[in-house]
C-alpha cells in the first residue's frame, strides 16, 4: 500500500501527490492530534495549537494575511506524513525533500500566489521565536531568549482537539475574508 487514509476517507499518497486530494479537514483533524515535541511537554499540547499561536503572531507583527495563512499552514504536510524531532529530521535528507515538496503543494492549493524570500524568512522567524516560547512555557529547559520577541501572547493551555481544529477553520475563514 502506498497511500494513507485520512479521517475524510480518502486515500493520498504523499510521495505523489494529488492536489484534489489535500484537504484541510484532514490536515486541521490530524495536527490537532499531534503533540508537540514528541509529546515530550508537560500537558498535550498540539501542532495545531502552534500552528494558529504562529498565525496569530503574524497578525501581531503587522505581516500580510498570505504570511499569516502561511504560519497557520506551515506544518501542514505533517498532517500526512507525521511530526518528526528537529534532531533526527536533520540527518533525513529524503523526508526534508518529500516535507518541503508537499508543504509546497498546499501552499500552491490554499495561499495567493507564491511567497517572496522576506515571507519566508518572516515564517520561519516566527516558527523558532514560538518554538522557544513554547519551550520556556512547556518544557522542563530554556533553549534561547528569542521567546522575548513574541508580540502577542499565546495560548499554551490544554485545549480538546476538536475544539483547536474549529479554531483551525474559523482562523483560516476570518483570515481569507480579510484578504
Amino acid at each position: 500500500m502506498s497511500y494513507i487514509t485520512t479521517v475524510t476517507g480518502k486515500h493520498f499518497d504523499p510521495i505523489e501527490v494529488e492536489s484534489e486530494k489535500i484537504d484541510l479537514q484532514d490536515i486541521f483533524h490530524a495536527l490537532s492530534l499531534i503533540c508537540r515535541a514528541n509529546g515530550h511537554v508537560k500537558y498535550f499540547f498540539s501542532v495545531a495549537q502552534h500552528s494558529i499561536n504562529c498565525s496569530v503572531e503574524a497578525h501581531a507583527r503587522g505581516y500580510s494575511g498570505q504570511v499569516q495563512l502561511a504560519c497557520l499552514l506551515h506544518d501542514a504536510a505533517e498532517a500526512y506524513l507525521s511530526d518528526v524531532t528537529r534532531p533526527l529530521k536533520a540527518s533525513m535528507k529524503e523526508y526534508q525533500k518529500t516535507e518541503e515538496y508537499l508543504l509546497r503543494c498546499i501552499w500552491e492549493k490554499y495561499l495567493d500566489g507564491e511567497l517572496t524570500e522576506e515571507e519566508y524568512e518572516q515564517i520561519f522567524e516566527i516558527d523558532d521565536d514560538m518554538l522557544a516560547y513554547e519551550f520556556r512555557e512547556l518544557m522542563p529547559e530554556m533553549i534561547s531568549d528569542r521567546y522575548k520577541k513574541i508580540v502577542s501572547t499565546p495560548d499554551v493551555s490544554c485545549r480538546k482537539p476538536e475544539e483547536v481544529e474549529r479554531e483551525m477553520f474559523e482562523r483560516f475563514e476570518k483570515i481569507h475574508e480579510t484578504r
